[in-house]
């Protein structure tokens, strides 16, 4: 059985060919191996007994599965199959719904054939479909939706196809060759927009008072360049210099954020979709989609200093995630939900790292960035703090325009005694928006609160 077939959306799954005769032979099912077996039994039996009757049955019971395997080795069915995962990247809880179509291109009809396409345990049960004779050109489609609970990322596929005969003596595998991926990104909640300071003036809620989307004009014109566009002369300047002069434009800046995600093993305790890292995760990543809808330009970075830009832009925006509403905006967004989806804990014991990439401004890995110091965003998910990692972290606000920390403690999660109102009340100190994360409560409703609480002492800026 072979195959080829245009490809879906999900990629093509390619058949293997027939296989040897031994490979046939050895798909003999239950109900194959025990005719084989009587037959031969029988055989023996009317030889000692000398029973030819009985010799005729055997051989009929012993013969009957061989014609059989014999037959299904040289059937020639060509046999194409895709699969069309939509969408390729959902959320936590969410579905995807998967589209099998199988065509037979061969000049003969197909018999019975049983679809199964492979599938994780954590995606749902196995699917398997049977198609009953499939005509020359005809084509079958099927469906099946999968979901987790588990962000990650899950193969699917390969598809298989059963060939088996009307006696059911002989069945039949056929691998097909493509597989697909099935990304599940951590769930993302809708937050309410919250009036934030301290940013640059760009496309961020303060940005929009003071630059336009198309940037703004200098005051000082200057000569005109070969391509510069006409509606862009200054005929007042061309008038006084005597010669062509066009007004210059200057590019908007983007308001920047960085979103810091404290994945330390030791920061966390539990495992599971509602367990305190899973709500640093899903709040992560609730929140770069948010800051890329408003038109900031974000990055993510983790406690070992590992930087994820976005992708594309000139200039500064390579560092950061690209402006809303373009396909770059997209991209970006869809790199770091990339990441978040298999961000696992990592094997550090502070945030020192995490420190030095916001100070200087990069990431390892992650390439040049402009950091939050002097007039960016900084939101960060920290787990456990003792005493010496609260200081580290309350020196990251440096002299960024506005920081956020939601802390998770492990101790308040487990109901246990917790220090973690002190820890706190040491980030407020050192100019942060602070908050402990209770367990059970929605990021929403933290987002807004975040949005009215006040500045802790010592902040230039902070939320309104």
């Amino acid at each position: 059985m072979s195959a080829g077939a245009p490809s879906g959306a999900g990629g093509v799954s390619r058949g293997a060919g027939a296989g040897g005769l031994r490979a046939s032979l050895a798909g003999l099912t239950t109900r194959g191996r025990s005719f084989l077996a009587a037959g031969v039994a029988a055989a023996l039996c009317a030889y000692v007994l000398g029973q030819g009757e009985l010799l005729r049955v055997g051989l009929l019971l012993a013969v009957l599965p061989l014609i059989c395997v014999f037959a299904l080795h040289r059937t020639r069915h060509r046999v194409s199959g895709s699969r069309r995962l939509t969408p390729m990247r959902v959320p936590a809880g969410s579905e995807a719904r998967v589209q099998l179509r199988m065509e037979n291109v061969s000049r003969l009809p197909t018999g019975l054939l049983m679809l199964q396409d492979r599938v994780p345990y954590v995606l749902g049960p196995r699917p398997r479909f049977v198609l009953d004779r499939v005509e020359p050109g005809g084509r079958r489609e099927v469906s099946y939706r999968v979901r987790s609970d588990l962000r990650g990322r899950y193969p699917l596929g390969p598809l298989q196809l059963r060939l088996t005969d009307p006696f059911g003596l002989v069945e039949l595998t056929r691998s097909f060759s493509a597989y697909d991926t099935l990304t599940v990104i951590p769930r993302i909640e809708a937050l309410v927009p919250v009036r934030l300071t301290g940013e640059t003036s760009g496309y961020g809620d303060g940005g929009r008072r003071s630059l336009a989307l198309a940037g703004d004009d200098d005051v000082i014109p200057r000569t005109y360049r070969r391509g510069d566009d006409l509606r862009r002369v200054h005929w007042r300047s061309t008038a006084r210099y005597g010669e062509l002069m066009v007004r210059r434009e200057e590019q908007p800046q983007r308001s920047k954020a960085t979103v810091l995600l404290d994945t330390r093993g030791a920061a966390f305790e539990g495992a599971g979709p509602d367990s305190a890292f899973e709500w640093a995760v899903s709040g992560a990543a609730s929140t770069l989609v948010h800051l890329l809808e408003q038109g900031f330009s974000a990055r993510l970075l983790t406690d070992s200093g590992t930087s994820v830009p976005g992708s594309g832009g000139s200039g500064g925006s390579e560092k950061y995630g690209a402006s809303s509403g373009g396909q770059e905006s997209a991209e970006a967004a869809g790199l770091m939900m990339d990441t978040l989806a298999v961000v696992g804990h990592s094997d550090g014991a502070g945030l020192t790292r995490a420190y030095d990439a916001v100070r200087s401004g990069g990431g390892h890995g992650g390439g040049g960035f402009s950091g939050a110091g002097g007039d960016g965003l900084l939101i960060a998910f920290f787990g456990d703090l003792d005493d010496v990692q609260t200081e580290v972290a309350a020196k990251m606000r440096g002299r960024c325009g506005a920081a956020v920390a939601f802390v998770l403690d492990s101790a308040l999660w487990a109901g246990r005694p917790s220090r973690v109102e002190a820890r706190v009340g040491r980030l407020r100190d050192a100019g942060w928006t602070a908050l402990a994360v209770p367990p059970g409560v929605a990021f929403g409703e933290l987002w807004r609160r975040a949005g009215n609480a006040p500045v802790g002492t010592g902040t230039s800026g902070g939320w309104g």
